[in-house]
């Protein structure tokens, strides 16, 4: 059996206690080596098998994983985050399919509910917006022109761009052009939830130049959007003149 767990945006204590209990119980371990915290590594038994994926290549994770289970073994496969969110974990369940190779996923912590914590902000305020966008910059690995920041950038909705802070210039570029102000609120959140986690607040025309004063160029979420701004409405939910299926209005 594999067990493809997400470890969270970094703090060791920020995983799920089933994905901790999983590490615990396996008997080979394929973990993402530049991404995830290492002490998560201290969960696992001393026997365990450990294979740094950084350095591997899908053919060979995958080849690794399929002598683990003809030896009867149980394998976690450990990714950063949550593995459903730019984890590349589809080509690994793809292979797990076609090899008769059962599987389960856990989910993490991901890097854009940390930044969220790191930021002590709400991405969704009442009057300023109720969507968030989760996405990256076209760097190496493209992305549909339908989702290009460009585009996404007229909804007006809190942005998380995961894997684009080596390519700001471009990021403020793209948001510009598709009419979001220069001036809109953001923040460069490196590291989050780590010991040496960094937030750097700017704006979108000023991303380039924070990243740099603050030697960031990767590791680190992009968030714009209005809901880092002050002004939002109070939500209904706890007003004392709405009422919910619990609580009759009382003003």
């Amino acid at each position: 059996m594999v067990h493809i767990v997400g470890a969270g945006c970094g703090a060791a204590d920020l995983i799920t206690l089933r994905g901790k209990r999983l590490i615990g119980e396996a008997d080979v371990i394929v973990y993402a080596g530049s991404l995830i915290n290492k002490e998560l590594l201290g969960f696992a038994k001393p026997d365990c098998l450990l294979y740094d994926s950084a350095k591997m290549t899908l053919e060979e994770t995958t080849a690794t994983i399929a002598e683990a289970e003809r030896d009867g073994k149980t394998t976690v496969r450990l990714h950063s985050g949550d593995p459903s969110l730019y984890g590349a974990i589809a080509e690994q369940m793809r292979e797990f399919d076609r090899l008769g190779i059962a599987y389960d996923i856990t989910p993490g912590v991901s890097a854009f509910s940390g930044a969220a914590a790191a930021l002590k902000t709400e991405y969704t305020l009442p009057d300023v917006t109720q969507t968030v966008i989760i996405t990256r910059a076209a760097g190496r690995t493209p992305v549909p022109e339908a989702e290009s920041l460009r585009s996404l950038a007229s909804h007006g909705a809190t942005m998380t761009l995961f894997l684009s802070a080596g390519l700001l210039e471009q990021v403020t570029e793209e948001l510009t052009a598709g009419g979001m102000s220069p001036s809109t609120p953001a923040a460069i959140v490196y590291k989050a939830s780590w010991p040496d986690e960094k937030i750097c607040r700017c704006t979108v025309g000023t991303l380039a130049e924070a990243a740099r004063e603050n030697g960031i160029s990767k590791t680190a979420l992009i968030v714009v959007g209005r809901a880092l701004g002050e002004s939002f409405s109070r939500s209904k939910l706890y007003d004392p003149s709405f009422s919910t299926e619990y609580r009759e209005k009382s003003v």
